[in-house]
């Protein structure tokens, strides 16, 4: 798929307008490439958090064993969540956690920004609500 993404953004620079950042530019031709090379199969992929929980251990002595349970719980309960997300949900989540401005994120997924305001606000009340109702 990477090498799909550079023969993409190679055929493409010559359509490149410079409306928007080169970084925002490729970000979207990545997503578009990802989303039609994976088609279907996009739809069912996991969105994963990596960790280490052997260097987690590390960190947390004996008295913080039940407050990291917890926490992990947790982390895995969100992951099961933002895996339910849909195909969109995902792809705004994945670039919001990339750190992308709202304004990039309207330009990757082609929505625009308060669309992705309103639909980030939605997303993070409904992980809110399952995670504290789950609790």
């Amino acid at each position: 798929m990477y090498q799909e993404i550079l023969v993409n953004i190679w055929k493409s620079l010559d359509k490149f307008r410079g409306e928007s950042s080169i970084n925002t530019w490729i970000y979207r031709i990545a997503v578009n490439t990802a989303i039609s090379f994976s088609g279907k199969s996009y739809r069912h992929s996991k969105l994963m958090i990596n960790t280490d929980s052997s260097a987690m251990n590390i960190l947390y002595d004996h008295s913080e064993l039940e407050s990291k349970l917890k926490q992990e719980a947790l982390f895995e309960q969100l992951q099961v969540e933002l895996n339910q997300l849909s195909i969109i949900d995902k792809a705004l989540i994945s670039l919001l956690l990339e750190g992308l401005t709202m304004k990039e994120i309207a330009n990757v997924i082609g929505i625009t920004e308060p669309n992705v305001k309103v639909k980030i606000h939605r997303i993070k009340s409904q992980l809110k609500e399952k995670l504290v109702r789950d609790e």
